[in-house]
């Protein structure tokens, strides 16, 4: 029995890079089916279920149990960075939130505000590699020889100058520690930041990375992205230091934000655990998580 997309078995889901505009619909037993273009290439895997319109596609995906349950299920993935893997919000274009469930697990609980300064600061290293291991899945690689204990063959390894992590201090330290673990040969250079409480702006006081910084990726960690003035002030610190490939993680941003880090820093993308909802009268992010400094080093 043909289910109401025509197709005898039901497709399992398939996640497919879209953009925004719609496509022209098309009739099927008598019901009008809006399209969603992708200007972007789809999967191998989707080819048999995916219909060329134009120049759009779209995929029929999840597999319904039920013949009023099929449909169609998409996957927003507007990046203009060399991330090519991880999803977008639809309205911030640059951020990326990594949706993995260890990740939002991990999340909920150092959100919980009875959590302990010891459990979170295990929370914040163990989201910190995480998340690392979601942004630097698209590192250049270089082949080489290597011995087995049998024979000679091929393997792969990272391409280029070491990774440096630049923790905005002092609640950055939090998950450079994380990070080591997966990446132990990463440099550590620092920013040295704080927000003034009344005006809310950056203050400057230390600022240290490797000299060649033309040469190297940076990833600028800071656990809270509130109002964007540090992140964008550490940004145009590594910039003027010769920096030209580097990202933002944290984990927890506000709106506000992002578009101000994106406004003045478009080349780079920031990787977030969650986008919250806003910012209070005093500038701290709700629903958040607290001052993320505080609670990494019992000063609350």
């Amino acid at each position: 029995m043909l289910d109401p997309l025509g197709f005898t078995a039901p497709p399992r889901v398939l996640a497919v890079r879209l953009s925004t505009g719609f496509c022209p619909t098309r009739e099927h037993d008598g019901h009008s089916l809006s399209i969603l273009c992708d200007e972007f290439r789809f999967p191998s895997a989707a080819t048999p279920l995916v219909e060329q319109i134009r120049n759009g596609v779209f995929v029929l995906a999840d597999a319904p149990r039920e013949a009023h349950d099929d449909g169609l299920v998409f996957f927003h993935m507007r990046e203009n960075t060399r991330i090519p893997s991880m999803p977008t919000t639809p309205d911030i274009p640059g951020l990326f939130v990594v949706q993995h469930p260890l990740v939002q697990h991990k999340l909920a609980l150092l959100r919980d505000r009875n959590t302990p300064t010891k459990i979170f600061k295990e929370l914040v290293d163990e989201i910190a590699m995480l998340m690392a291991y979601e942004a630097t899945a698209n590192l250049t690689l270089e082949a080489y020889r290597v011995e087995t204990p049998l024979e000679t063959t091929i393997g792969q390894r990272v391409a280029g100058k070491k990774l440096v992590l630049v923790p905005i201090l002092r609640a950055g330290l939090g998950m450079v520690e994380g990070i080591l673990r997966l990446i132990p040969s990463a440099r550590v250079g620092h920013v040295g930041l704080y927000r003034d409480h009344d005006t809310l702006q950056p203050v400057d006081y230390y600022f240290k990375v490797p000299a060649d910084a033309a040469e190297r990726e940076f990833f600028v960690l800071d656990p809270m992205l509130a109002t964007g003035g540090s992140a964008i002030a550490a940004i145009a610190k590594l910039k003027k230091a010769g920096a030209t490939r580097i990202r933002f993680l944290c984990l927890v941003a506000a709106p506000k934000g992002v578009l101000r880090v994106r406004e003045a820093h478009s080349d780079v993308p920031i990787l977030a655990a969650a986008l919250d909802r806003e910012l209070n009268d005093v500038g701290y992010i709700l629903p958040g998580l607290g001052d993320a400094g505080d609670r990494l080093f019992g000063t609350r």
